[in-house]
């Protein structure tokens, strides 16, 4: 398996920034333009249209045409775990349907003071394999995960 990660602090109390990431207008608002997200359907975890919160078991049927080029590539994502501790929360997502032949992702966030340390860990593999398309997953995993982060910091600070 191939693995991206990236960690930002971000000056803003876990709370804010756990609320945040846990609403579909959080990843909304973090994915690039670039990117051409449709969130087409999500389903609650009891099969309840647009929760206020992505709980576990929840799914979400989205689609991009990054740079507008191509068809666009549908994908289903699922919340499999989500949990919060003392000064800590987390949660991961996986792929059920799309063009990776693995995609799990982990979202971790703890309290530093009144600021937050965010990471992103996601463990991938490529249909045809990682040796061939690995290296080029940087080029998009980076540019997308630089935004995100750069723009929780914009919107919560």
């Amino acid at each position: 398996m191939a693995r991206y990660q990236r960690r930002t602090r971000v000056a803003a109390p876990l709370e804010d920034v756990w609320a945040f990431h846990s609403r579909i207008d959080g990843l909304e608002a973090l994915t690039p333009g670039w990117m051409n997200l449709r969130v087409e359907d999500i389903r609650g975890p009891d099969g309840e249209a647009d929760p206020d919160v992505l709980d576990v078991g929840t799914q979400i049927r989205l689609s991009t045409r990054p740079f507008g080029v191509g068809p666009r590539q549908s994908f289903v994502s699922r919340i499999v775990e989500r949990e919060e501790g003392e000064g800590t929360a987390r949660f991961v997502d996986d792929m059920t349907d799309g063009p990776f032949r693995h995609w799990e992702h982990t979202h971790r966030f703890f309290a530093d003071g009144d600021e937050t340390i965010v990471e992103d860990d996601v463990e991938y593999a490529f249909p045809l394999g990682n040796v061939v398309l690995g290296p080029l997953s940087v080029v998009g995993f980076e540019p997308m995960f630089r935004y995100r982060h750069k723009k929780t910091r914009e919107l919560l600070e």
